[in-house]
């Protein structure tokens, strides 16, 4: 499987040289920026994460959520009841990246409009 992100302390010199190295350490993986997008709108639980994002294993969430949440990005609150509730939310670091969801968003919704008009034309 490959790294999905950097081990350890990231070395100052990479940072001056490239100051979105320790953006890329946060959001690296396949779906974490997904998993961001979807808590940007509302709080989750995670059967609701895994029904939004089709194509991820439990596993692969449970990990994708616990590296969020030790970056500081999301929020985990335990209820205690019976069932066991589990919800999911991002915390003021999370909401602070919540523009740059948005850019995305917009950037992907321009690329792909411009994609299918290379097509037609």
């Amino acid at each position: 499987m490959a790294r999905t992100r950097f081990e350890g302390e990231t070395p100052p010199e990479q940072i001056e040289v490239c100051p979105v190295t320790e953006t890329q350490n946060i959001i690296a993986g396949k779906w974490k920026i997904i998993i961001l997008w979807h808590l940007s709108k509302q709080t989750r639980r995670f059967g609701e994460l895994q029904r939004l994002v089709p194509g991820i294993s439990k596993g692969i969430l449970t990990s994708q959520l616990r590296e969020l949440e030790r970056d500081q990005m999301v929020h985990r609150e335990v209820y205690k009841e019976v069932p066991p509730k589990v919800e999911y939310s991002l915390t003021e670091a999370g909401k602070g990246f919540t523009p740059i969801l948005e850019s995305m968003g917009e950037w992907g919704n321009k690329y792909a409009m411009n994609k299918k008009n290379t097509r037609t034309n």
